[in-house]
Order: C-alpha cells, then sequence, then structure tokens
C-alpha cells in the first residue's frame, strides 16, 4: 500500500513539475502578438509621417481650424496628420502634451511629439513631430508653413519640456 502511494506521488509531482516548467519556459518567449504590433506600429508611424510631408509648404496660420487644409498652425497640423490615421488628439499643443505616453528627450523615435515653451512663460505652445535623426515635421510661422526643421540646437531643442508618444 504504502509503495502504491509513493508511484502515485511520484507520478504527480513530475506531471506538476513537468507542468509548471512548460509554463515558465513560455514566459521566456517573446509572443508573435508583440513582433507583429511593431511591425504594425512602424508602419503606422511611417505613415503619418508621410501624410505630413504631403502638406510641406501650406502656410502657417495661427488658430487655423482643425480639420481644413489651406492652413495650419502647430497643433492643428499633428492632430489633422494623426486623425488622417484614426488618432484623436486635442486641439491645443498644451492638451496634445498630455496625450500618449511621457518618453524622454534622449529615447525619441520617429512619430514621438516634442513639445516647446518657445515664450518662455512656462507655458507649452508649440509641438512639433519627430522624424528620428535630429529632424522634426512643423509648422510655425507665416512665411514658412509646414517644413522640416533639425532639432538639436534649434529654439524648439532649447525650449524643450517634454515629448510623447501616441503610437
Amino acid at each position: 500500500m504504502n509503495t502504491t502511494k509513493t508511484r502515485i506521488g511520484k507520478k504527480l509531482l513530475g506531471v506538476t513539475l513537468s507542468v509548471a516548467i512548460a509554463c515558465s519556459g513560455g514566459l521566456l518567449l517573446k509572443p508573435q502578438t508583440t513582433h507583429a504590433s511593431a511591425a504594425s506600429d512602424t508602419r503606422l508611424v511611417n505613415s503619418i509621417i508621410a501624410t505630413g510631408k504631403n502638406y510641406l509648404g501650406v502656410p502657417y496660420k495661427f488658430g487655423a481650424k482643425s480639420g481644413i487644409t489651406s492652413a495650419f498652425d502647430c497643433s492643428s497640423f499633428t492632430q489633422y496628420i494623426f486623425k488622417k490615421h484614426g488618432i484623436s488628439l486635442p486641439r491645443s499643443s498644451r492638451d496634445q502634451s498630455h496625450a500618449g505616453t511621457y518618453v524622454s528627450k534622449s529615447n525619441l523615435k520617429a512619430g514621438d511629439l516634442i513639445f516647446s515653451d518657445t515664450n518662455r512663460d512656462g507655458i507649452i505652445n508649440h509641438v512639433s513631430l519627430y522624424l528620428g535623426n535630429g529632424k522634426v515635421l512643423q509648422t510655425y510661422r507665416v512665411g514658412v508653413g509646414v517644413t522640416i526643421s533639425t532639432f538639436k540646437g534649434s529654439i524648439w531643442d532649447k525650449t524643450y519640456k517634454t515629448a510623447r508618444r501616441i503610437v
């Protein structure tokens, strides 16, 4: 009788250990959905950037209405290009600075929004789209309109406040 209990106990222990090892081993593997999701995110970011580049040269107009493409201000521009891809952003740069998730300046990736206080009054008043390689896509002044600018050393870099990852 004692031998039967011992055999059953050993089998039960073996099965339990096998299940535990199988389950914990799965934790070490990266799920395929993560890879597919990252690739999907990259495609989405590239599409958003491409949409934004379609508007290079469109005039700047402070307070430009949402949804129009004849003129943009910085936040109507970012709001518009994200909306074209099904992502809603608030209207103002200050409100957009609370969307998505925080990302540090040293970890910027293409598609991140960069927020600055160009008036140096403590209030975010500008947003630009980071393209990677130290470049931003933005609109900021009458006579310039939608353009690609260098970020490092610029007024937007010197008055940088935060950045947000939307995708």
